[in-house]
């Protein structure tokens, strides 16, 4: 187990994603706002996804300096998108934006957890 990122380049790429997913937060293209709107999270509370998710990028990217930080951000993302996943299922919406988007970063974030801090 590593405090520090190793290899460092899949966490700066998730960190990057994160960074842009957290401002399409504020301007989502339909295909968010109907993700958003099928899970049922009100229109009020969408800016709170974009707060945890630049928390969640200024922790990744902290973390090349400050041992064990890009690890918390790494787990804090794993939730995010555990949370993400039973919303989906609990709201019956399942389809391409669960399979694709909220399952496919989940695993993106598990493989970065096991390959960069774990391995």
């Amino acid at each position: 187990m590593s405090l520090l990122p190793d290899p460092w380049w899949p966490v700066a790429v998730m960190a990057f994603i994160v960074i842009v997913d957290g401002f399409l937060t504020f301007w989502p293209p339909k295909v968010i706002a109907d993700c958003l709107n099928g899970v049922g999270l009100p229109r009020d509370w969408w800016w709170v996804l974009a707060v945890v998710k630049f928390l969640a990028a200024a922790g990744l990217l902290a973390g090349f300096w400050i041992p064990g930080l890009g690890l918390a951000a790494i787990v804090g993302l794993i939730v995010y998108f555990l949370t993400a996943a039973g919303a989906h299922l609990r709201a019956g919406y399942v389809g391409r934006d669960f399979w694709l988007n909220c399952l496919g970063m989940l695993v993106l974030n598990i493989l970065i957890l096991v390959f960069c801090f774990l391995v």
